[in-house]
């Protein structure tokens, strides 16, 4: 699937953030350990993950991010989602190929 790279310039210095291309709220790449390691998209209901992670939130209206970090608690694994720094200007960017798998099962469970 292509994502985007984009690298922004922050007060603190540079970040590179990859983001979905068409940005949609039901989607995101969650980060393990800094690193982009998976990719949630709700309406993707082929997959069980998927499918666990629309339940939990859409249907319990709770926010992505929230649900992320809670799954990472109970897991004992670092995950985030990285989005865009609020005082940033975007530097450059660049369409970049990945196969992000989707969050494995038994950590949402």
């Amino acid at each position: 699937m292509n994502f985007k790279l984009t690298t922004y310039k922050t007060l603190s210095g540079k970040k590179r953030i990859l983001e979905t291309v068409k940005k949609k709220s039901t989607q995101a790449i969650v980060y393990k350990d800094d690193e982009p390691a998976f990719f949630v998209d709700c309406f993707d209901l082929a997959t069980e993950a998927n499918i666990i992670m629309n339940d939990l939130v859409l249907c319990e209206k709770r926010s992505m991010s929230g649900v992320v970090k809670y799954i990472g608690e109970k897991n004992n694994v670092n995950l985030s989602i990285k989005e865009a720094p609020l005082f940033a200007v975007e530097s450059s960017s660049e369409i970049k190929e990945m196969d992000l798998p989707p969050l494995p099962e038994e950590w949402l469970a």
